[in-house]
């Protein structure tokens, strides 16, 4: 009940997390102009692109990286909730904005419902339209095995709190480093990265 009021009382105020799910270059680029216009929300990207492509991402687009953050122990959508509610619970955050794209709806928005509201968290999803075919296709099997796995660790979530070590803050990324090491980023019609 106390959790409920906490997640009533957040819908109303700003958004203090922009969460990422990791899969498309596409929802970097759309929360790098995205964080433009609220200069006091973090960034938390799960398993996304490369490190240094998201610098590129976030420099092109004239954005600061001081409060973008890049989490990479993360490798299903259900561990993308599972590894960042500690690092949103030590923020004390209350509202996110999750990115994420409509072929993974509706799923990750009730996962994001489930796990994040059981922490006081209110969500707000917003879906990126991406080009081409999905990376990943949703089944009944898939979002009712989720969605059980999410109600079961709502209540474990309480008590425990796993931790990822692979949390990096995307101003320590060395972009020549990368560059040295003979990395290129992905290439984009759309996007000129390098």
């Amino acid at each position: 009940m106390i959790n409920a009021l906490k997640v009533y009382s957040a819908a109303s105020g700003s958004v203090d997390v922009f969460f990422v799910l990791g899969g498309s270059i596409t929802r970097e680029v759309y929360v790098a102009e995205l964080a433009k216009g609220q200069p006091s929300a973090r960034v938390l990207i799960s398993s996304g692109s490369q490190d240094p492509c998201i610098v590129k991402i976030f420099q092109k687009k004239r954005t600061s990286i001081s409060r973008v953050w890049l989490e990479k122990c993360a490798d299903s959508t259900f561990t993308n909730f599972y590894f960042n509610i500690p690092i949103l619970r030590k923020w004390g955050v209350r509202k996110v904005k999750l990115i994420t794209s409509p072929s993974h709806l509706p799923r990750a928005k009730w996962m994001a419902q489930i796990l994040l509201g059981a922490q006081g968290i209110w969500v707000d999803v917003d879906p990126v339209e991406e080009e081409g075919v999905p990376g990943n296709t949703e089944s009944s099997l898939k979002t009712g095995l989720d969605l059980t796995r999410s109600l079961i660790w709502a209540v474990l979530s309480q008590f425990f709190q796993p931790q990822c070590t692979e949390l990096t803050p995307l101003e320590s990324v060395n972009v020549q480093q990368w560059r040295q090491s003979g990395f290129n980023c992905e290439h984009q019609w759309w996007l000129d990265l390098d």
